[in-house]
């Protein structure tokens, strides 16, 4: 087995979307780099430009323990590892059955469960990284279980790394909140909707994902939000959620609905691989912007949080300003009476208070 020094990555979800534009990003970088995920053609794809590859289902935790050990006894232990295996269906949820919703959340959610307890069992020291998504702050209608799991990562996460911080271990766990990604789950997702789905501008390529991807690995940084739209998702649920659940009725709907007609029932990919290239792309490139901010969640929450009681006491500064002014001008004679007064009311002596 390779020894620990060597630089290994390894991407559950790899072969497609934002894992595909993590691998490039860490093999540019010097990493070998690992891959899982079921569809064997962008495996073997990937197989052809150096990466090794494992055909198993990331929310199957025996499939994903004897993917780990391969790729493990292949490469050597990993010092990075990224859950980014994903599943969703654009359908109201009256309308999706049970076991469309169990698979979604066992892929989206048990993928990175399963990933993150296989990282564990290898990983001597390094980072951990789960993408998220800022539905997890602020959900979104037609996609409740992909909504859910996102969630739940939250709380998963959470969890683990408080775990991690008590035995004071030197694996960081990171998560990162994605925007809205030209993505191939657009043109492969489970859909009922009569329209193509879309991803709801703003929309960004993969590649702003795998940035955000490395910024966490050389940070150790505990959670990260990418694009604005993220920002304005986290804090308008802090803020104004009954306001986001009214827009979110008619535009949350109707932003997720393209301009190109559906064929009627797709099932897409949540129980079998679909043939599809291995891209990190989807269909929506002429709307996606190839930047975007990525910050640091708690220096965002500081900013906000902290920000807010100064930018009102600076109001309440300026509102008594202000008052203080349009009262003394109520009390002030205009100038060009002065003269007029008699001096006993002040007349040309008059100076004012």
């Amino acid at each position: 087995m390779p020894s620990y020094e060597n630089k290994v990555a390894i991407v559950i979800g790899g072969s497609a979307g934002v894992g595909r534009a993590t691998v490039d990003a860490l093999r540019n970088r010097g990493y070998a780099v690992g891959v899982v995920a079921r569809g064997r053609m962008r495996l073997d794809e990937l197989e052809r430009i150096g990466v090794a590859t494992y055909s198993a289902d990331a929310g199957d935790s025996a499939q994903l323990d004897a993917a780990a050990d391969h790729l493990v006894n292949r490469l050597g232990r990993p010092s990075v590892w990224v859950n980014c295996a994903m599943a969703t269906s654009f359908s109201a949820f009256k309308d999706t059955p049970a076991a469309d919703f169990e698979r979604i959340i066992r892929t989206t959610l048990m993928g990175q469960v399963n990933g993150t307890r296989a990282a564990l069992r290898h990983m001597i020291r390094g980072n951990i990284v789960n993408i998220g998504s800022g539905l997890a702050y602020r959900s979104v209608p037609l996609q409740s279980a992909y909504c859910a799991a996102k969630h739940a990562i939250n709380g998963f996460t959470s969890s683990v790394r408080s775990e991690l911080i008590a035995e004071d271990s030197p694996i960081h766990l990171s998560l990162i909140q994605l925007p809205a990604m030209n993505t191939p789950q657009f043109d492969w997702d489970s859909s009922r909707l009569a329209q193509q789905p879309q991803p709801a501008p703003p929309v960004y390529t993969p590649q702003v994902a795998a940035d955000a991807v490395l910024r966490a690995i050389d940070t150790n940084a505990r959670e990260l939000f990418v694009g604005n739209s993220v920002l304005k998702l986290v804090f308008g649920q802090f803020l104004i959620p009954n306001y986001l659940d009214n827009r979110m009725s008619r535009d949350g709907i109707s932003g997720q609905k393209s301009d190109r007609p559906a064929p009627g029932v797709q099932t897409g990919n949540l129980f079998e691989p679909v043939d599809y290239p291995t891209s990190a792309s989807g269909s929506y490139g002429d709307r996606a912007s190839d930047s975007g901010v990525i910050v640091d969640a708690d220096r965002a929450r500081k900013g906000v949080f902290f920000g807010l009681p100064l930018l009102a006491l600076a109001a309440g500064v300026a509102a008594g300003l202000a008052g203080s002014r349009a009262a003394r001008n109520r009390r002030l004679p205009p100038k060009n009476t002065r003269a007029a007064i008699p001096r006993r009311f002040g007349g040309d002596d008059y100076r004012g208070s």
